[in-house]
Order: structure tokens, then C-alpha cells, then sequence
């Protein structure tokens, strides 16, 4: 919380501290404080990536939403916008490893799973946790960024189309082939997707 401002990040709407943050650079802490655990998990998601790597990639994101802030369109969704850097910095990222030849799959399960317990505060059941993420690691890309971000983060086909920059129609494809790859996958019908 900032210094002296008591329980202020908490009574703003996110639209209020951008207004605030462009005038006083303490009002940024806000928005760090209120999407860092959200970010941390979605990279992870998505990536894979150690908690280290993950901690880079915000670090980056963030510094970037700083330097943008301004430039920031308020008629979006302030929620999608930082999801949009942030799975831009996390591509960006995957894209050096991949081409510096460091890049390793997906991490095992169980550091996955100490990952989300350190940062999740409500727990789901453990078992079924891990087979959705060990099912939703095999998916290719573009069908795991769907479905984490409709089914675990839980955003509208409109935020989803906002944070990746295609066509709402293609979400609903996308979504609707990721179902399927992770049904396939799974080798068994699950209500995940219920």
C-alpha cells in the first residue's frame, strides 16, 4: 500500500489510479499490487517459465505499462490491456530462449504445482489440478492461451479477443478446437469445461 495513503488502492477503480498514476508515479504500486499475483500465475500458465523467469517477464510488463501509461486508450478495458502486454513480453521471451537454443518444455508438474501453491490463495482439488495442467502443457500454443484464459482466468471471448488480437469468431474456434485437443489429450470426458 502507499505510504500514507491508507487503504486508498483499494477504494480506486483501476481507471482512478491510472488518472492518479500519471500524476504521482506512488499511485503505480496500485496497479502492481492488484494484478501482480494474477500476471505472475497467467505467465506461468502460458510459459511454463521458472518463478525467476516469470518475475523477469513481469518486471519487464510492468515497465512497459509504465512507459505507456499515457498512451493507455481508456475506452478499453484496463484489465485486458495489461493482459495484452504481458502475453506479448511472455511470447517475446519464449522466442529468445527458443532461438538461443535454451528453451525447455513445459515444467514438471510438481514445480508447477509448488509454483501455484505459493501464490494461489484458493485451492482447488489437487489431483484433478494436476491433470488439467499436465494435459493443458501438452496443448500447442494458441490452444493453451485460450483455454487458460477463458476457463482459468476467466475472461469474455471479448477480453480474450482484446489480449490476442484476433477476431471474436476466432476465440470461439479456437476454444472450441482446444476443448477437443484437451478431451483427446485427456483420453476421457471431463467437466472441466462445464
Amino acid at each position: 500500500m502507499l505510504k500514507g495513503k491508507g487503504n486508498t488502492c483499494l477504494e480506486l477503480s483501476d481507471k482512478e489510479i491510472i488518472i492518479l498514476a500519471r500524476k504521482d508515479i506512488e499511485y503505480f504500486a496500485c496497479l502492481y499490487e492488484r494484478y501482480e499475483k494474477r500476471m505472475i500465475r497467467y505467465i506461468i500458465k502460458i510459459s511454463g517459465f521458472t518463478i525467476e523467469e516469470t518475475e523477469d517477464i513481469l518486471q519487464d510488463s510492468f515497465l512497459k505499462i509504465w512507459k505507456n501509461l499515457n498512451e493507455y486508450d481508456d475506452t478499453l478495458k484496463f484489465s485486458s490491456w495489461i493482459y495484452r502486454i504481458v502475453h506479448n513480453e511472455t511470447i517475446s521471451h519464449w522466442r529468445k530462449k527458443k532461438s538461443h537454443a535454451e528453451y525447455k518444455n513445459a515444467l514438471p508438474i510438481a514445480d508447477v504445482e509448488n509454483i501455484y501453491a505459493s501464490i494461489e490463495e484458493k485451492e482447488a482439488d489437487t489431483d484433478q489440478r494436476k491433470k488439467i495442467n499436465n494435459v493443458i502443457n501438452r496443448l500447442k500454443k494458441e490452444y493453451r492461451e485460450v483455454l487458460v484464459l477463458k476457463f482459468l482466468e476467466n475472461l469474455s471471448y471479448e477480453e480474450i479477443s482484446d489480449i490476442l488480437k484476433i477476431p471474436e469468431g476466432t476465440v470461439a474456434t479456437r476454444i472450441n478446437r482446444a476443448k477437443k485437443a484437451f478431451r483427446l489429450i485427456a483420453g476421457e470426458k471431463t467437466n472441466f469445461f462445464n
